[in-house]
């Protein structure tokens, strides 16, 4: 692996080979531009990426209820039984923290029905809540969705996998972005019979300059029929990427 820690810093060149979105050389004249011409010339530009899988360390639930009834109160009543009665299964049974339930969704909605003799007319109304629980130990979340079930959640959506702290992780996968570019110039200048000197520029290009963490979602599964059989949730693992733009000095 090349030592390109110190490099990295040592000329910010690309940010001076574009202004006003032309190329260096067409805003310097004499020696300036003869100057700028050859740097253009002896320079490689690769994109190393990065890429670890890891065993996630966290759940996001989404778990809710809906409720149907002749008023909107008393559909708004209902669920909100019902979320209080889950909200407490979470907390007192699962020992799970306010912090980690959270309202992500709630709407209460007319419910229509059409004849041609009289229209279009209300008939009850809809109210649903929706809170994302975070929960930790992944070895039990199909148990906790059997037991949310049974406590009335009737609208269970995906099971989203994740890595809590993905920025423990930032180091290994930037690391391995850059022994991609190292590969990666290293084959361009053997092909054009030079050598990779030191590094000009790295910019990373993730949104926000921070790797990504692809959290994979989880369907459940019914193991079988029988009263005894659990939900069955699979975590597999969840990828966390980064991309760097390198750019070489040619030898």
């Amino acid at each position: 692996m090349r030592k390109w820690g110190k490099s990295i810093g040592a000329v910010l060149l690309a940010g001076s080979l574009m202004i006003g979105g032309m190329g260096l050389s067409g805003v310097l004249k004499g020696p300036e531009k003869a100057y700028a011409d050859e740097v253009q010339k002896n320079i490689v530009s690769v994109v190393g990426k990065g890429e670890l899988s890891i065993k996630p360390d966290i759940a996001y639930l989404s778990i809710g209820v809906s409720t149907t009834a002749d008023t909107a109160q008393e559909a708004q009543k209902g669920t909100a039984a019902k979320i209080s009665k889950l909200t407490a299964l979470f907390k007192s049974t699962w020992g799970i923290a306010d912090k980690d339930i959270q309202s992500s969704q709630f709407n209460v909605q007319p419910n229509y029905t059409y004849t041609e003799k009289d229209g279009q007319k209300v008939k009850g109304y809809n109210a649903q809540h929706t809170l994302e629980v975070s929960y930790r130990d992944l070895t039990k979340v199909g148990q906790l969705l059997d037991a949310a079930s049974a406590a009335g959640a009737n609208n269970i959506g995906n099971v989203r996998f994740a890595i809590e702290d993905p920025s423990a992780f930032e180091a290994q996968v930037i690391e391995k972005a850059m022994q991609n570019a190292d590969v990666k110039a290293a084959a361009i200048a053997k092909a054009a019979k030079r050598g990779v000197g030191q590094v000009v520029t790295v910019i990373q290009s993730d949104d926000g300059n921070h790797p990504v963490v692809y959290a994979e979602a989880a369907s459940m599964q019914k193991m079988s029929m029988d009263n005894n059989a659990g939900s069955s949730v699979e975590p597999g693992q969840v990828k966390v990427t980064t991309q760097l733009n390198v750019t070489y000095e040619l030898k």
